[in-house]
């Protein structure tokens, strides 16, 4: 008799990269399962790639335009949107233009027949609620949501159970109907290169920096958006000794421009175009000058590696900031000189940037991934 391999089941996680949070959590999600669950087949689908060009450039570009060149709109509109009926005109518009353009949803899932599904974004839980409920998908569906906040627009009907970043993040998901029993404090899902400990010298050493300075690591998102070049020029005037790294992400003009500023000061700017080993870069960094994506916190958290804040979107990362500023885990700049003031304060006193450190890897949680499969699949990841 031949014996067959089981088949593997099916899990497809579906983000939206309207910003990189969504993605980078999916992506986190479908690594540690190929890594702990070898009888899982993880299938990442942006729902973008399924959706025509031009609601396509509506939904994601639009929302990265509004967020960087008019972020008081954003907020308004974040506020307003959090607080709108669920069968309020404005919202029943916006399910008929979802509705008509992601028809290739339906022909996705029948071709795919996931046996689990979890949405790192609130599109997609929307679009398989109504499915559900209308006797067109019955595999159960999980929410993964990807700040340290929770808007109206994640609460949907029919989703097998929710996984929240916070303690607080789950008692407000509860406060605003979704059944406590289907809550579960996972923290947000990160690389599983996080859930790991590296050595700073070895770290160091692969990016030219020196183990025993301080370095300040300032990022500027994927990509790259901001001024960086200009805050790294005026932190290099501080006083002490201290080294940057700063991450250009994919923007070559951003990259050509730090390397100039670099070159004024041999041996203290590291220019970084985008890399995938952020991990390291972090183990060897001492402090880090970023904006607070929910994504982003999560993972120098997971390292303990203490934030200064800046330029916080209205909505989600200013609910962000909040947490790591009431957890002492970071402190936020209002402008440049804030920034700077701020970094000159922890370089003259090491022992209030080493609290700022303790309290970050208290509130890590670097294996999230692995705790929200675990409770997806029913079963324990393998060592």
């Amino acid at each position: 008799m031949s014996s067959q391999t089981p088949a593997k089941k099916k899990l497809v996680i579906f983000s939206v990269s309207a910003g990189a949070g969504h993605v980078r959590a999916a992506q986190a999600l479908v690594a540690a399962a190929k890594q702990s669950y070898p009888a899982v087949e993880a299938v990442h689908v942006d729902l973008m790639e399924l959706v025509p060009q031009l609601f396509r450039k509506v939904y994601a570009d639009s929302y990265l335009k509004v967020v960087e060149r008019h972020p008081a709109l954003w907020g308004y509109l974040y506020d307003k949107s959090d607080h709108e009926k669920a069968d309020s005109g404005l919202n029943k518009l916006r399910r008929a233009i979802e509705r008509l353009n992601t028809r290739k949803l339906g022909s996705l899932l029948r071709e795919m027949q996931p046996d689990y599904v979890i949405c790192t974004h609130f599109l997609p839980a929307e679009l398989l609620s109504r499915k559900i409920r209308a006797g067109k998908f019955n595999a159960p569906v999980w929410v993964q949501v990807t700040d340290f906040d929770f808007h109206a627009l994640w609460i949907q009907q029919q989703m097998s159970g929710y996984f929240a970043a916070h303690d607080e993040v789950a008692w407000r998901m509860a406060e605003r109907g979704i059944p406590a029993d289907t809550i579960h404090v996972t923290g947000i899902p990160i690389m599983p290169a996080f859930d790991r400990q590296y050595d700073r010298a070895t770290c160091a050493a692969e990016f030219g920096l020196d183990p025993n300075r301080t370095t300040l690591l300032m990022m500027s998102g994927g990509m790259g958006v901001g001024g960086i070049e200009q805050l790294a020029e005026r932190l290099l005037h501080l006083k002490g000794d201290f080294q940057i790294v700063a991450l250009a992400g994919r923007n070559e003009k951003l990259l050509t421009d730090l390397k100039v500023v670099a070159m004024q000061h041999p041996g203290r700017l590291f220019p970084l175009g985008f890399i995938n080993v952020i991990e390291r870069v972090m183990a060897a960094s001492d402090l880090a000058i970023t904006k607070p994506g929910g994504l982003t916190t999560s993972e120098c958290l997971a390292v303990g590696l203490p934030m200064i804040v800046v330029s916080p979107i209205p909505g989600q990362e200013e609910r962000n900031a909040d947490f790591l500023l009431e957890n002492g885990a970071a402190l936020k700049a209002c402008d440049a000189g804030a920034l700077a003031w701020r970094v000159q304060h922890l370089l003259d006193n090491p022992k209030r940037l080493d609290s700022l450190r303790r309290n970050a890897l208290n509130c890590g949680r670097p294996d999230a991934a692995r705790r929200v499969l675990a409770t997806v699949l029913g079963e324990a990841p393998q060592p």
